[in-house]
């Protein structure tokens, strides 16, 4: 039970980091590697499907 919490807590950090860091580049630098804006919820979920 403990464990779970603890990898549900590290996932919710993974994601909010990788929303932090994608939302820091430019719409141009988006564009360059395929995605917009609108897109970075999902792709720092995993679940982008490009």
């Amino acid at each position: 039970m403990l464990l779970s919490f603890i990898r549900m807590v590290q996932a919710f950090r993974d994601y909010q980091r990788n929303v932090a860091e994608l939302s820091q580049l430019s719409d141009r630098e988006l564009a360059d590697i395929g995605l917009d804006r609108s897109d970075i919820p999902r792709v720092a979920a995993g679940q982008y499907q490009g």
